[in-house]
């Protein structure tokens, strides 16, 4: 004799597994899709769009598995190994690829730099050119574009150059140093900085200065405060204005060795 409760029972659960199954399909080409429109608008590299799928794949996955142990009524023990095993695959697919995109969401919220501004991102140097939601890129003095992750760039030190100045017109303000020798005297190095400074007054928004902030047995060290409008300037500007002073500088050499 057929137990018609008992083959009801098993049916409504089988009819339960088909329609999760059903569910987390659905949900998952619907989610992949739209993360497919993300990653083109938001210009994501190929391997992190790949590594984001695949982690959202992963989570339905998880989700679909714990609602049929329930309606299957799997036991605990399975439910908590199952669930360490996806949580472990989670964490091993997606830890630098939802890393990069909590860190893109920081630097886009919090702006410690814009495009087009000059920077100092750890040993990178040079223009904004792109801020994704993974990379950061910038142009380099050597017509190189390095793309630093959002999370080594929360790891570096930042040194945005750029401010705005009291008439509302955003400026750089890019520092490099020059060392000297005792050769020649501090005055004399004052009179070369000012002469070749001179002569960038009527082209820069604002006149360059200088200022000594070490000196040895050796050398002094002075740092020089470059004013420029467009940041594209400081990869001419920066050595032009080094090798006019150091030119100036080896005369006055010249003549005190004389």
């Amino acid at each position: 004799m057929v137990d018609w409760n008992l083959f009801g029972v098993e049916f409504s659960v089988v009819i339960e597994v088909v329609v999760i199954a059903a569910v987390a399909i659905a949900l998952e080409r619907l989610i992949t899709r739209y993360l497919s429109c993300f990653a083109k608008r938001a210009k994501m590299e190929r391997s992190a769009a790949n590594n984001l799928t695949l982690t959202f794949r992963i989570l339905i996955l998880i989700g679909a598995v714990l609602a049929i142990s329930r309606v299957g009524g799997l036991q605990a023990e399975w439910v908590v190994s199952i669930s360490a095993i996806g949580g472990a695959a989670l964490g091993f697919a997606s830890q630098k690829t939802l890393g990069n995109f909590l860190a893109g969401l920081f630097l886009l919220a919090a702006r410690p730099f814009r495009v087009g501004d000059y920077v100092r991102i750890g040993t990178a140097e040079g223009i904004v050119q792109e801020i994704t939601i993974n990379y950061t890129k910038v142009l380099t003095i050597g017509n190189n574009t390095v793309s630093l992750s959002n999370l080594q760039v929360l790891d570096r030190d930042i040194t945005n150059y750029a401010y705005e100045n009291r008439k509302g017109l955003t400026l750089h303000c890019y520092t490099f140093e020059i060392a000297f020798d005792h050769r020649v005297s501090t005055e004399k190095l004052a009179e070369i900085f000012n002469e070749v400074f001179q002569r960038y007054t009527h082209t820069l928004p604002k006149k360059p200065s200088f200022m000594l902030t070490r000196s040895s047995a050796f050398e002094r060290v002075y740092v020089v405060y470059l004013y420029v409008e467009h940041p594209e300037d400081i990869f001419a500007l920066r050595p032009q204005i080094a090798e006019e002073v150091f030119k100036r500088w080896d005369i006055e050499r010249a003549k005190a060795q004389a």
